[in-house]
């Protein structure tokens, strides 16, 4: 692709960096921010700026947050005995969207995946024993990731690390295609995986 100026062409280089978003789309992107006042393009940077500057994570639960708690954890009318693990942000964002839990999340950062060179201590799954063994509260394990072999290794992973914790563990339901992911998964299914949760470990057993 032939560009107008070397500016153009570096803006349509990073831009297409970003997923799902190609040359001509970026150069769409790129073209547009031009033509726009000045103010638009330096709030948009500014923005992005601030979002990798001042981003915080919550302390208990690991996911994006303005504060040392999120809103989540924060806040007095979730359900203390329930604690969803899920693998990142975008998975939280995707059961909140349906209504159908009123729980806590634990946010792993990730599955267990030899391949890519990612292992237990890659990810908050100590935090999460920790945070089990502190809160005697927490009466169920909701392990909601993605039904790949990975996903499925790091909850067997999960299962053996909490083996001896008075929790139950359990598991969303099969409605999820095999290989999907819960962002892509729309809402009434995983509602429903979520309501339909299967039990894999009792307490003490």
């Amino acid at each position: 692709m032939n560009y107008p100026s070397k500016l153009i062409e570096e803006a349509v280089n990073e831009i297409s960096k970003l997923p799902g978003i190609g040359k001509k789309s970026a150069l769409r992107l790129a073209l547009h921010l031009l033509k726009s006042d000045q103010s638009q393009t330096e709030f948009l940077t500014r923005a992005l700026t601030d979002l990798r500057t001042k981003t915080r994570y919550c302390r208990q639960c690991h996911n994006i947050s303005d504060a040392e708690l999120c809103q989540i954890c924060s806040s007095v009318n979730r359900d203390e005995s329930l604690l969803c693990v899920v693998q990142d942000t975008r998975d939280v964002l995707a059961i909140e969207n349906t209504a159908q839990y009123q729980g806590h999340y634990h946010i792993l950062g990730g599955v267990i995946s030899p391949i890519a060179g990612i292992g237990p201590t890659d990810l908050h799954i100590e935090s999460l024993v920790s945070r089990v063994r502190q809160n005697p509260e927490i009466k169920e394990i909701i392990l909601a990731l993605a039904p790949t072999m990975e996903g499925d290794t790091t909850a067997f992973y999960i299962q053996k690390k909490l083996a001896d914790f008075e929790v139950t563990i359990s598991t969303i339901a099969r409605g999820i295609p095999i290989g999907g992911d819960l962002e892509y998964t729309d809402e009434i299914t995983l509602g429903r995986s979520i309501m339909s949760r299967t039990i894999s470990h009792t307490k003490g057993n």
